[in-house]
């Protein structure tokens, strides 16, 4: 990227008097300053304890000059910064991203575009997979950091002065990890994957069961039930991600997991039965009772009206040895190429290239296509069609 250096020096000195963008007219300003960049780095503080969205506290960005913060609870007009994500000549700097994502399509509506994630970075150029950012920071930069105020209340006003630090440290390195990194990937041949990777992480950040109807294909260890109890564990999981999002509420304060297992299991049909299902809150029983004892009452004629897709059996053990040989021609191609082998093969990958099986015979499934393809696709797919199995 043909940027001058930005300055970490510069920005962590910025740190200590970030500057407050606390009206539409100074965001607006910021914003087009912005625009004229090559990058800036963002970040953001929020809290999310008994609610199903986040309540935004603060976001956080980097320029070339200084660190700032904009105060959601005062803007209103926040066109300014959604164009600035639309600016998809603006690179925009995230570690870890994937919650900042949610939190700005539920803020804004928006994405940024393009993104650079330094943890995703991080994995392909070998430096550590799933990697902090204090520990990211000490290891390219030299700087220790501490942790802080990692559970702080970002919705008070003022905030602290080691609230106000700590939250302008979160960007202030970024600029400079970023160019360091880039600067590598591109000497190592890997800046087009690095691409490929964030653009598919803004693919899958919009909520791909809004209404919840598939949540119940996560609970694999209920593949054996029969198919009304299987419908029934759909409709009820739909249910409740209906009423935690009109409610605003977790999904624990409604059912748990486990509850909602426990509850099809003993497949109460009375009040009584189903206040003595382990785990189910008292204040639940009486106020979602009636719901959730109708969901059970109906569930054969749901299941025959809308059979439920299958869950998907867990693997069986004998995949055992192939998979631990695939994962090992994985590995030892990971080292090869010096970077953090979970980047360049992901258990869900290939489980799903297991799965093609059933259709006929093995095949690339889409999630390793692209760079994947190349790299490790072809040979994992060779290798699978000539195990024995």
């Amino acid at each position: 990227m043909n940027a001058a250096p930005y300055s970490w020096n510069a920005l962590e000195r910025s740190a200590e008097q970030p500057v407050w963008i606390i009206d539409d007219q100074d965001l607006a300003k910021y914003c087009q300053y912005w625009e004229s960049l090559p990058m800036v780095a963002l970040d953001t503080e929020f809290i999310r304890v008994d609610t199903f969205y986040p309540i935004p506290g603060l976001i956080q960005v980097a320029d070339d000059k200084a660190c700032y913060f904009i105060d959601p609870l005062r803007l209103e007009d926040y066109s300014p910064l959604v164009a600035l994500f639309r600016n998809e000549s603006v690179l925009k700097i995230m570690h870890a991203g994937n919650e900042d994502l949610e939190l700005f399509l539920y803020m804004l509506g928006e994405l940024p575009r393009p993104i650079f994630d330094t943890q995703i970075a991080a994995g392909f150029l070998g430096w550590g997979f799933s990697m902090g950012y204090q520990r990211l920071v000490e290891h390219a930069l030299g700087v220790s950091l501490d942790k802080g105020e990692t559970t702080s209340d970002w919705l008070q006003r003022p905030l602290t002065v080691s609230q106000e630090r700590y939250a302008a440290l979160d960007v202030a390195y970024l600029p400079a990890l970023c160019q360091q990194q880039i600067e590598e990937l591109e000497q190592r041949g890997m800046y087009g994957w690095m691409q490929e990777e964030t653009e598919q992480l803004l693919k899958q950040a919009p909520d791909a069961d809004p209404d919840g109807v598939k949540y119940y294909q996560r609970f694999s260890q209920a593949w054996k039930l029969p198919v009304e109890k299987i419908a029934a564990l759909r409709d009820l999981t739909a249910w409740r991600e209906r009423i935690c999002r009109q409610r605003d509420v977790t999904r624990n304060r409604v059912l748990r997991n486990q509850t909602l297992l426990d509850v099809i299991n003993a497949w109460p049909t009375t009040g009584r039965e189903l206040s003595n299902v382990e785990g189910l809150k008292p204040r639940v029983a009486r106020q979602d009772g009636e719901v959730i004892l109708g969901f059970l009452k109906i569930a054969a004629q749901s299941a025959l009206a809308k059979p439920p897709a299958p869950i998907v059996r867990p693997l069986t053990y004998k995949w055992n040895k192939p998979l631990k040989a695939l994962k090992a021609m994985a590995r030892k191609k990971a080292e090869k190429l010096n970077m953090a082998p979970e980047i360049l093969l992901r258990k869900k990958d290939l489980d799903a290239l297991i799965r093609t099986e059933e259709a006929g015979e093995f095949s690339l499934p889409p999630s390793l296509s692209g760079w994947r393809k190349e790299v490790i696709g072809d040979a994992l797919l060779a290798e699978l069609k000539e195990l024995k199995i």
